[in-house]
């Protein structure tokens, strides 16, 4: 499986990296890994960078992308740490090459990796810019051949609008990848959408709280 995760959810109050909070996430993959599941993650950074509130801003877009990358790069390892003291086999892989910190994502390599029971944690995103993390998790689930994503946010599924801010939100207990393109909702961005779709990747949704 692939495991998404914002970075907001390594957060206290969506800033930073909070130590206690890593390592409540790490034991609650440590349970699943104790099913004799193989695990790979996908972390995001906007608990560190948002590379689209840099472009409003100003910033050029593609860099403010490869800033959100190192982004992710940091709670890798943090969540990577975090899992080892639990006595979880884990290494991180990085899209984006960071000299001698972590190694370089390769697929033949992550894929021994999980075989033999050890957590991949797949940072910097595609390696690209105008990529988020969401089409990062997609692609590697795909390349991983995942039998799902599980997607973890704030909210307990998929609804057509923010339940958080609108009390007539309706929830969808099943969905198509297709409507989340068509009806333009917020679950992830059309690319990874896309790439899940045509892949048949099956995405599930739950609130990590």
């Amino acid at each position: 499986v692939i495991i998404k995760l914002s970075g907001e959810a390594l957060s206290q109050n969506g800033v930073g990296i909070y130590a206690k909070n890593v390592k409540n996430i790490a034991q609650e993959v440590k349970d699943l890994y104790d099913q004799k599941v193989s695990i790979g993650i996908i972390v995001g950074a906007g608990n560190i960078w948002r590379g689209r509130d840099a472009e409003e801003n100003g910033m050029q877009r593609a860099d403010a992308d490869y800033m959100g990358m190192i982004g992710t790069i940091l709670n890798a390892l943090a969540l990577e740490s975090a899992l080892k003291s639990l006595g979880v086999k884990t290494r991180t892989m990085s899209a984006l090459q960071v000299g001698n910190v972590v190694e370089p994502y390769n697929r033949k390599k992550a894929l021994e990796c999980l075989e033999q029971n050890e957590i991949v944690i797949f940072a910097g995103g595609t390696g690209h810019p105008f990529f988020s993390t969401d089409t990062a998790a997609a692609l590697r689930a795909a390349e991983i051949d995942a039998d799902i994503i599980f997607k973890a946010t704030n909210v307990d599924g998929v609804y057509d609008k923010d339940p958080n801010r609108f009390d007539d939100a309706i929830k969808y207990d099943v969905i198509t990848h297709q409507d989340i393109l068509s009806k333009g909702l917020a679950v992830m961005d059309s690319t990874a959408a896309s790439l899940c779709r045509d892949n048949k990747i099956p995405l599930l949704v739950f609130n990590l709280q």
